[in-house]
């Protein structure tokens, strides 16, 4: 069985590891919600810093309501109108109320700015402005003058009503300005005027005056410009009243000079004349032309030997040539009748054609004197009219001599008529104008006045704190992962399956005082192997043992090396407590120390005086005299031995190949300490003689990058029975969840049921 996992077990393992768990999530929050809550409560502590350093503002809001109904000057509804205020109209009163001119006016009413100060100031602008408007300089040396009075002012000098607005007055102005803000309410007419300020009463105070200077300024616009209207209409009517008068004397002067008599209906005598005339002569010849156009069809169609009936209607109805239509048709249904019973021969069918012939010669007559009629009628209506012509003509010729002057005298009429109907017009405009001037129409209205605010709207205690918490636990995560990002070691069972393709073959907690502690005396950790096989520590090497035996179930590993990357991660602590626990079981167990430069294991167990395998390879002590049995831990132990200067030579000699050869014979199971692989070659060299490695790794300790890329020195990994985890923090490790199956649960379980 292959110790690494295949590259599709590595691709599987990497997407699932890219889903969503939330029990990671979980276990995250475990692991740093101590480091995570520092973070939070010092954002609190932030926040309420704040909180306590803040001052404290008050919002105070008034409404106004604009009614929908705009008002006018002039006209019969000038009073009111039912046009519905526009969005641009809303906003232009919006802009009204954060006008200069209408906050001037509070700033003024609420004394915002000191009497004496203001006054003084408007003063030295005013003689400034006497004095140049009195001296012959130009126009730019007023100017500077006035800008030097008021340098904050630049070109833009706000004027209104002609007095100059001094530099506090402008400053008020725009503090005001700045601390208030207008507002609409959804899509209806009401405006809320809000004015921000420390001091709540002064707020409500000053939202009041805003809507109060408001309408006030409402009121006097209508009313100014009803004034306006007033006196351009005063002055309009005076000139039409004299333009009546000069128009109505020039009639009368011109009819008393030409002796016209005025009637009844205001016209002379003559015209009543000419105009019953021409109305009659109108309708003759509208009665000749109806009776010209039924002759004219009438003719037409005899001559194109057409039905005359069909097109004259009057003739149609005619009571004789209906009774003698009703009879032919009767007179047809009877021959209809005959003929289908006797044929067209039959005395019967022959007499009742006879009889029709008679009928339709009768129609005809008819016809043809209904069309004289027809004639007669357009002969009469013409006579009528000619005499009408001839008596107009006749008319016409008595009044000739005096056409002109009544020509004239009917435009002079109809100015005088045009200037007093303008006149009575204007006057009726003036009456209205003086009424709306006097009467009080509500264009806006307060209906809700601002009252002093009870709670602060800044700084918001529950915002700023909420906000305080949610940075804290925002920096708080971040600052976490960080350092979970930072913390290079391995940690988890999947982060060595992960990274290094490797099975976990045991996790060892660390064991502390008390642990080894054995009827009252500490004992060394090999020893606790033996003294205590049923403790969590020993179950730990006998998991090792099995892993290490499952990595080749056919062969079973008989030498095995134990290594690591860097020093001090307990691979000799590993390596004799492995050689204990299998000794322990009965089997014949040898452990040789080949850290040729650092003896760990040789001087723990008091050998390091002695003999060992350097004195063995270079041949100057047999094998014998050089190996020791411990009778605690019950193996056979060959030491480091003497000093040496080239300890990779030594080791990968064929001498210590032959000697490997011949412990395989004569041991059941063989246990090799070498050095760290970081800093040194040596257990690369040994991993070549050997059956398996273990590789030991300090929990959460060293750097994964460093534990990869030494593991990569060895031929491929393939002889590589998995990875140790040593040193252990229980405590820690159960933070980890799911990944810490064997190194928590096992030893929770392990107190219930392990009894010393």
């Amino acid at each position: 069985m292959l110790n690494r996992l295949t590259d599709t077990s590595r691709i599987e393992m990497g997407k699932a590891e890219e889903q969503f768990d939330i029990r990671e999530w979980l276990n995250f929050i475990w692991r740093q919600w101590k480091f995570v809550s520092v973070f939070t409560a010092i954002g609190m502590l932030v926040g309420a810093v704040v909180l306590v350093r803040s001052i404290p503002i008050y919002t105070a809001s008034s409404q106004v309501l604009l009614d929908p109904r705009k008002s006018k000057t002039m006209g019969d509804d000038a009073l009111y109108s039912d046009e519905a205020l526009t969005v641009p109209a809303i906003e232009s009163q919006v802009a009204i109320i954060r006008s200069t001119s209408l906050l001037r006016r509070v700033v003024e009413r609420e004394r915002l700015v000191a009497p004496e100060q203001d006054r003084s100031a408007l003063k030295a602008t005013e003689n400034e402005v006497n004095a140049g408007s009195s001296s012959a300089g130009p126009t730019p040396t007023l100017f500077s003058k006035v800008t030097s009075i008021f340098p904050g002012l630049g070109r833009d000098v706000p004027q209104e009503s002609g007095a100059v607005i001094s530099q506090k007055v402008q400053d008020a102005i725009e503090v005001l300005r700045g601390s208030t803000t207008v507002s609409r309410a959804g899509n209806s007419y009401i405006l809320t005027i809000s004015f921000v300020g420390t001091d709540p009463v002064r707020a409500a105070r000053m939202a009041n005056a805003i809507a109060d200077a408001y309408i006030i300024d409402k009121l006097d616009a209508r009313f100014e410009a009803a004034k306006r209207s007033s006196v351009w209409l005063s002055d309009r009517i005076s000139e039409l009243r004299k333009q009546v008068r000069e128009s109505e004397e020039a009639v009368v002067t011109f009819r008393a000079e030409h002796n016209l008599l005025q009637g009844t209906a205001n016209v002379t005598l003559n015209q009543q004349q000419l105009n019953d005339l021409n109305g009659r002569l109108v309708a003759a010849r509208a009665e000749v032309g109806e009776k010209k156009a039924r002759l004219d069809l009438l003719i037409s169609t005899q001559n194109k030997g057409g039905s005359v009936n069909t097109l004259l209607p009057d003739l149609i109805n005619a009571p004789v040539l209906g009774a003698l239509r009703t009879q032919a048709a009767g007179i047809s249904q009877r021959e209809a009748d005959l003929l289908a019973r006797y044929g067209d021969r039959h005395p019967l069918v022959v007499n009742i054609q006879a009889e029709k012939r008679d009928v339709e010669q009768h129609i005809a007559e008819e016809i043809k004197k209904l069309a004289a009629n027809v004639k007669n009628e357009y002969d009469i209506a013409k006579a009528r009219a000619d005499s009408l012509e001839q008596s107009l003509r006749q008319v016409t010729g008595q009044s000739d001599l005096d056409n002109k002057d009544i020509v004239t005298l009917r435009e002079m009429e109809r100015t005088a008529q045009v200037n007093k109907s303008l006149f009575e017009d204007f006057l009726q405009r003036s009456k209205l104008t003086q009424e709306q001037a006097t009467f009080e129409v509500r264009d806006a209205r307060i209906i809700t006045p601002a009252l002093p605010p009870n709670i602060p709207t800044s700084p918001n205690k529950t915002r700023v704190m909420s906000m305080a918490v949610m940075i804290g636990l925002f920096l708080g995560i971040t600052a976490a992962l960080a350092k979970e990002m930072l913390n290079s070691g391995f940690i988890t069972p999947k982060q060595i399956e992960d990274m290094l393709g490797l099975p976990l073959l045991t996790s060892v907690s660390t064991v502390g005082a008390n642990d080894l502690t054995v009827e009252g005396k500490i004992v060394g950790i090999p020893q606790y192997v033996v003294l205590k096989p049923l403790s969590r520590y020993s179950e730990c090497f006998r998991a090792l043992r099995s892993g290490i035996q499952m990595t080749d179930v056919d062969n079973p590993p008989k030498v095995v090396q134990v290594t690591s990357s860097v020093p001090s991660e307990g691979k000799t602590t590993i390596a004799l407590s492995l050689a204990a626990s299998a000794a322990s079981s009965g089997g014949k167990v040898l452990i040789i120390d080949c850290d040729l430069r650092r003896p760990s294991g040789t001087k723990l167990l008091g050998m390091d005086r002695e003999m060992g395998l350097v004195d063995v390879l270079l041949g100057t002590v047999p094998i014998q005299e050089a190996m020791r049995f411990n009778e605690q831990t019950r193996f056979w132990m060959l030491g480091a031995g003497s000093k040496t200067q080239n300890p990779a030579d030594l080791l990968s000699s064929d001498r210590m190949k032959a000697l490997v050869s011949t412990f395989r014979a004569s041991f059941d199971f063989i246990v090799i300490d070498t050095p760290p692989a970081g800093p040194v070659i040596d257990p690369v060299i040994v991993s070549h003689i050997v059956d398996k490695v273990i590789y030991v790794v300090r929990w959460a300790s060293t750097a994964r990058e460093l534990v990869e890329r030494v593991i990569n020195q060895f031929s491929s990994s393939k002889n590589i029975a998995g990875v140790v985890f040593n040193r252990v923090d229980d405590r820690e490790a159960q933070k980890y969840g799911k990944y810490a199956y064997s190194y928590y649960y096992g030893a929770r379980h392990y107190k219930n049921y392990y009894q010393s």
